[in-house]
């Protein structure tokens, strides 16, 4: 089975940027979809961006134009490049990750059912 850790997260000032890492192992992570989610305190998970193995990535309208979803298979690492970061984006980050196989944004929108999840990194952004 999949297993997955977060790791990146941090204190930022408003405006600054930060790399979250998403590290696979216990299977060949190139074969499985992979999503970022966070979840603020008092509020629900909500999808960050999605990307699945042909390539394909959603976003977020909150993430569009400020963020990036990669991944280096090499590595077994997907990351989340974020920039311009606001206070609203205080949460903690989760990577989760499947064989979704259907469509990205639809990945997005239905994370809740990914079978595999981190335990979370945490990301404040305050001056």
């Amino acid at each position: 089975q999949l297993q997955l850790v977060e790791s990146g997260g941090g204190l930022v000032q408003p405006g600054g940027s930060l790399r979250l890492s998403c590290a696979a192992s216990g299977a060949t992570a190139d074969h499985y979809d992979i999503g970022w989610f966070r979840q603020a305190p008092g509020k629900d998970r909500e999808a960050v961006s999605c990307l699945t193995t042909d390539g394909s990535i959603y976003y977020e309208d909150s993430a569009k134009g400020r963020f990036t979803i990669s991944r280096d298979n090499a590595k077994s690492t997907v990351y989340l490049e974020m920039s311009r970061l606001k206070p609203e984006g205080t949460a903690v980050y989760y990577c989760a990750a499947d064989q979704w196989g259907r469509s990205v944004q639809a990945m997005c929108e239905k994370g809740y059912s990914l079978r595999s999840w981190g335990r979370g990194t945490q990301v404040t952004v305050s001056s």
